[in-house]
């Protein structure tokens, strides 16, 4: 194995939407991921399972590893040769130690990249409606950083940056608040210049307090504000209240948990985000195609013999079809079979493949669809089912009920996974997740699962159907069920289930 390469990646200010095409790209390839504690939950959900983790997390007087050990660290994966990403909150180059991490791999000839990543004092005054320059009050920036060693003075030159007449964003200077004000004040600025201090930006704890710079200190004590925080002083604050956007969003200050199979969380969470929610992607299962396909290539075999062919999932589509190609058959093999499809995404998946289906129920679970085939069943027929390995069993007895004959093979399984990289049950418990979608009851099952807490009593959950709901409802949950078994429905109740807890 030859010598690998480091990139450093900027992971942006918390909103995954904000995290560059290009760091996704290069985190998708990655062997080694070097991970801080300021990179955001939705980039972190986003690091493939197969990599190597590295943890260095670094908080303010708490180092879990000192610099030179992360150069270090940086430079051993990459001389084992493999493709190694330092994910950095914000931007790698803005006072964020990139330049002393690539001297040591410059001295010892690793090649690297860097991948810029949008910067908090950009973006979190842009998430508050304070857009850091305008031609009406300043025509400069400037971005200090606030943290001081213990016991030694600023090294900052308060006095230029009152003559610049800029706005100035102070960067990890929560602590030292006072300090920096008395700075500014000390060297002549106007008291009632307005300041604000901007919590937890771009992210659902996003809080800003807009004051002046001789009141913001005690603002702060009576508000209270949480670090990471960043500074803003200059007289664009004062537009934060006319061009606020963000808490305008309906689904803003949610955290919103997305339990479903990874391959199918996208437009969940895209939609939730579209409508202000922090989305934390944290698929409870997976599926896996059984190793042993005997029963379901019999079936092909005799395919001829069925009148009907059932799917309960996309995923059911999705791997009978793909066992249909690895045996050598395709579309035509189908000839005449009707089919009928659980609800509206596994009617797209069908779609996708060519096929219309012929049935579909108003309402989308499994009763329902064992109801309406029934209906239409003349009771001669065989129908093939291939689905999750424990399926509605009652789907079968009403399809049988009938005289017709219900081949209910096992095509896939499901299995319950957690992150290894953020600790769901102390989201859970600390009370950070406002609430949890559910799309199947192996969500909820696969959920219970990793997190193993003794009481979900205070987790809202919503859920996409009755089998979603009957299985939360049995954890002791407050659930709440879309009206259709439909993303679009899920995310109208996740709307509707805001507005009342705001009430």
């Amino acid at each position: 194995m030859g010598v690998g390469k480091v990139w450093l990646v900027g992971a942006g200010p918390g909103d995954i939407g904000l995290f560059t095409l290009k760091g996704m790209e290069v985190l998708n390839q990655a062997e080694v991921v070097v991970y801080d504690s300021l990179v955001g939950q939705g980039v972190l959900s986003k690091v493939p399972a197969s990599v190597k983790l590295i943890n260095v997390g670094k908080r303010a007087n708490h180092h879990t590893m000192p610099q030179e050990e992360i150069n270090k660290v940086l430079l051993e994966e990459a001389l084992k040769g493999y493709r190694v990403v330092r994910l950095k909150g914000g931007d790698p180059f803005l006072f964020g130690r990139g330049g002393e991490e690539l001297e040591l791999l410059k001295e010892n000839g690793i090649p690297y990249e860097v991948v810029p990543g949008v910067t908090s004092p950009l973006s979190v005054p842009a998430y508050n409606g304070i857009p850091v320059t305008h031609r009406d009050f300043c025509s400069s920036l400037h971005i200090i950083t606030g943290h001081k060693r213990a016991g030694e003075d600023y090294d900052i030159d308060f006095e230029a940056l009152v003559r610049t007449k800029g706005t100035l964003v102070f960067l990890m200077g929560v602590s030292a608040l006072e300090d920096i004000m008395n700075g500014l004040l000390g060297c002549g600025m106007d008291p009632d210049m307005p300041a604000a201090i901007l919590q937890k930006g771009t992210t659902a704890d996003q809080k800003r307090i807009v004051a002046t710079v001789s009141t913001l200190k005690a603002e702060v004590e009576r508000q209270g504000i949480e670090t990471p925080a960043i500074i803003v002083v200059g007289k664009v604050c004062t537009l934060a209240d006319k061009f606020a956007w963000y808490e305008e969003l309906p689904l803003a200050g949610w955290k919103v948990l997305v339990t479903r199979p990874k391959n199918m969380i996208s437009k969940t969470a895209a939609a939730l985000r579209e409508k202000g929610a922090e989305v934390l992607e944290l698929p409870a299962i997976r599926t896996e195609a059984l190793e042993d396909n005997t029963l379901i290539r019999e079936a092909l075999d005799r395919i001829g013999d069925y009148q009907w062919l059932v799917f309960t999932s996309p995923t059911g589509v999705d791997v009978f079809f793909r066992e249909m190609q690895d045996y050598g058959k395709d579309i035509r093999a189908l000839g005449m079979i009707k089919a009928a499809a659980i609800g509206e995404g596994t009617r797209k998946k069908l779609a996708e493949r060519g096929i219309l289906a012929d049935l579909m129920p108003e309402v989308y679970d499994g009763d329902s669809l064992g109801e309406a085939l029934a209906a239409v069943l003349e009771g001669t027929e065989k129908v093939l089912i291939p689905r999750a390995e424990k399926g509605n069993e009652n789907l079968v007895k009403l399809i049988e009920k009938t005289g017709a004959q219900a081949d209910d093979i096992p095509t896939y399984h499901t299995i319950y996974e957690s992150s290894a990289l953020i600790d769901e049950k102390k989201e859970l418990e600390s009370g950070s997740i406002d609430c949890v979608v559910f799309t199947s009851a192996s969500t909820v099952r696969g959920f219970v699962e990793g997190t193993k807490c003794e009481d979900y009593s205070g987790i809202l959950a919503a859920c996409i159907g009755k089998q979603t709901k009957a299985a939360a409802d049995a954890y002791g949950m407050k659930t709440y069920m879309a009206e259709k078994a439909t993303i679009d429905s899920l995310i109208s109740l996740v709307v509707r289930m805001k507005a009342e807890e705001d009430k």
